[in-house]
């Protein structure tokens, strides 16, 4: 099916109105595959194709986690909602489904076209294409919703102007009903990952949102106060803010103001899918602290901004990384400020089955451990129908988990023993007699009061008997996974109270990695796509302490290579030549390691301009350098290298550069593609004629297959 005249993609309506003709906005080639994925695959295949691809874009885009960090929010299907920056519809498809009609905005006719190929069913969407500016004053301003997700942080781009934040707040504000909602999804740029080694995620650079943005660039994200300090000035005094753990892009859990996370519960912090990080400290221990101090909120990674109505959710962690017959999302509802609620629902279909195990679950385990201080939390089926879900009692206490830290922390052993011996006790209790067996008996999953230990969750419970020692394996293995404290008690757990030889602890590690991959369905987690699109990450495992530890020679060797080759440099002739004096070093305009972006005003008085886009042999793709009006071309901007055929230029020596006239005032943009080439290499292909790209790869590939075999 395709776009037809009246600008119909299935169901879905596009609106050009106030579309230029060219979009101004593009990741470039990739866009036309994520177009031909929307347009020859069902939603359902997303997952299959993701894995396949191993492509930060395709997997940030197709990915059904996106709708996370608003799936929680309490939609109604009379609702209108309006979604500013709307892309590739990684959550226009929810919206549809949820609401009653959806008026979508964006920039590119492309992402557009994706977002209406994937929904092509929906007949509530409509998608306006062009320029916010040229659209807004057309628009309602009786929407229930507003929605910008990612987008605020590029308000001077959308707006402009002395006061670009406050304006496009207050216009945006503007198009919601007086009960209705404005929903801002954002990255805080105090966030903690930047600090324990990530890039910033628009800029590709480290430090930069820290630092305040010095180097420019039209991207702002914001602290939390820094927010409240534009709500101030907008007049807008309604809001709540959410945190959106790991972050907002593919969120895992929700907390609130109402409900921060306790320690223990940051655990899952590599996710840097886009690019390469640095791992300066253990986020997890630190997150303990920052907790601990009471300073989340400065420290969460993202903000999910909530203007208007606070909804009666204040906590939300999501199960849908797993095969869609578990796929379940826990919440803690309140019912008022002393009142609350859990309750379980299912995200699928298939879902439903297994909250109906959980409800037996609760009726076994009860009977189980009937007149103990083991408490079972009470289980009811919402509504009568389980498609609405089970409810449980909200439950006070401090997990088990925690309580051992806390023992570990002063070096309590023998306390620390006492409740490891009081949790085999339990686990033991009555199995001769009952054949039931909750393998989710966990320390996260157990909290402790003065009186009872309540079980909060149990949703992994078979009625057949299954050994207590390997429970208590799963417990041990997921307990020492995180921190070298914890892992420091492995050996006192695994052999001295479970009494497993090294043979048994592998078989039991398999079995645990089995029931995992069962879980999700044998396809892979978030967190495993990570490592298949391949973006590493680098330990800095104590400078001081282990100076010889082989992760850190590889990150200190890492870190100089990158601090000597990856840095940029432009020469100012003013009628003389070129000279060291007259330059200017650019040490953070690369991204994944090969890809070069600097901007540069050239001063008055220059008569040419000469680029070192590296120190090292490379082919080099000119993806645009521009000065002032004029645009020049590989074979314009008179490279020192051999120009190709297809336009790529290879360098031999480790002095490439570029050379183009300049006029003072004039604003010089580079965009290249550089690819490291050995030097003995570069001297072979530097003569060859119409070697594509690829083909390039593919010998250096070869050329260094043939060194290791030599």
């Amino acid at each position: 099916m395709g776009e037809d005249v009246q600008g119909k993609i299935g169901s879905v309506t596009l609106d050009y109105t106030y579309y230029s003709g060219q979009d101004l906005y593009s990741d470039g080639d990739i866009e036309d595959k994520m177009l031909d994925i929307a347009m020859y695959n069902p939603p359902e295949d997303f997952p299959k194709i993701i894995e396949r691809e191993k492509s930060w874009p395709v997997f940030y885009h197709f990915s059904p986690l996106r709708t996370n960090i608003i799936d929680w929010i309490p939609f109604k299907k009379t609702d209108k909602v309006l979604e500013i920056g709307s892309g590739c519809g990684a959550i226009t498809g929810l919206l549809a489904k949820k609401t009653g009609s959806v008026t979508c905005i964006d920039l590119s006719k492309k992402r557009s076209m994706v977002n209406a190929y994937r929904n092509r069913n929906a007949d509530n969407i409509t998608i306006m294409v062009g320029n916010f500016k040229d659209i807004e004053p057309q628009l309602d301003r009786d929407y229930d919703y507003v929605l910008l997700i990612g987008v605020f942080e590029y308000g001077q781009a959308y707006i402009g102007g002395a006061a670009p934040y406050e304006d496009f707040l207050q216009i945006c504000n503007s198009h919601r009903k007086l009960d209705g909602r404005l929903i801002i999804a954002i990255e805080n740029k105090f966030g903690l990952k930047y600090w324990a080694g990530c890039q910033e995620d628009h800029l590709g650079t480290y430090f930069l949102g820290i630092e305040g943005y010095h180097d420019g660039g039209i991207v702002r994200t914001f602290t939390r106060h820094g927010l409240e300090r534009i709500l101030d000035k907008v007049g807008i005094h309604e809001y709540s803010f959410y945190y959106p753990y790991p972050d907002y892009k593919f969120t895992t859990t929700v907390y609130s103001d109402r409900y921060l996370p306790r320690k223990g519960e940051l655990s899952n912090n590599l996710r840097n899918f886009d690019k390469e990080r640095i791992l300066l400290f253990d986020e997890k221990q630190v997150f303990d602290e920052i907790i601990e101090e009471n300073e989340f909120p400065l420290f969460s990674n993202s903000y999910l901004l909530v203007v208007g109505g606070a909804p009666n959710v204040i906590y939300t962690k999501f199960s849908n990384d797993r095969a869609a017959k578990w796929a379940v999302r826990t919440s803690i509802v309140r019912e008022s400020p002393k009142q609350l609620h859990v309750e379980k629902l299912p995200d699928t279909e298939a879902a439903k089955q297994h909250l109906m195990n959980t409800r037996q679950a609760y009726e076994q385990l009860s009977a189980r451990y009937e007149g103990t201080k083991i408490d079972i939390n009470k289980c009811t089926v919402i509504g009568g129908d389980v498609k609405n879900g089970l409810s449980f009692e909200f439950c006070r206490g401090e997990t088990l988990e925690k309580l051992l830290d806390e023992r570990l922390m002063r070096a309590d052993v023998a306390g620390f023993k006492a409740l490891v011996q009081e949790y085999m006790h339990w686990l033991y209790y009555n199995e001769d007699l009952y054949a039931v067996s909750n393998i989710d008996f966990i320390f996260p999953n157990i909290l402790v009061d003065e009186k009872k230990w309540h079980v909060i969750d149990y949703e992994w419970t078979f009625d057949r008997h299954i050994e207590a020692k390997n429970i208590a394996f799963r417990a041990f293995y997921n307990y020492t996974l995180e921190g070298e404290m914890r892992k420091a008690c492995e050996d006192l757990l695994m052999r001295d109270i479970l009494g497993f030889s090294d043979e048994e602890i592998a078989a039991a590690v398999a079995r645990e990695k089995e029931f995992q991959l069962h879980i999700t369905g044998n396809h892979t987690s978030a967190e495993g796509m990570r490592e298949l699109i391949g973006n590493k990450a680098y330990k800095l495992n104590g400078l001081l302490q282990y100076s010889q530890h082989v992760e850190l020679d590889e990150l200190l060797l890492y870190c100089k290579q990158m601090s000597t080759k990856c840095v940029a440099q432009i020469f100012v002739d003013y009628g003389e030549g070129f000279c060291e004096e007259n330059s200017i070093r650019f040490w953070n305009c690369y991204s994944v390691g090969r890809y070069l972006k600097l901007e540069y005003d050239i001063p008055d008085g220059a008569v040419q301009v000469r680029i070192d886009p590296c120190l090292y042999p490379c082919v080099v793709e000119v993806r645009e350098i521009r000065a002032g009006d004029r645009l020049y071309t590989a074979d314009s901007a008179g490279p020192n290298g051999c120009l190709q055929a297809n336009g790529l230029v290879v360098f031999s020596d480790e002095d490439p550069n570029f050379i183009i006239p300049a006029v003072g005032g004039e604003h010089l943009v580079v965009d290249m593609d550089v690819l490291e080439l050995p030097q003995a290499f570069a001297s072979q292909v530097a003569q060859s004629t119409g070697a594509s790209k690829e083909n390039l790869v593919t010998k250096t590939k070869g050329f260094f297959k043939a060194k290791l075999k030599g």
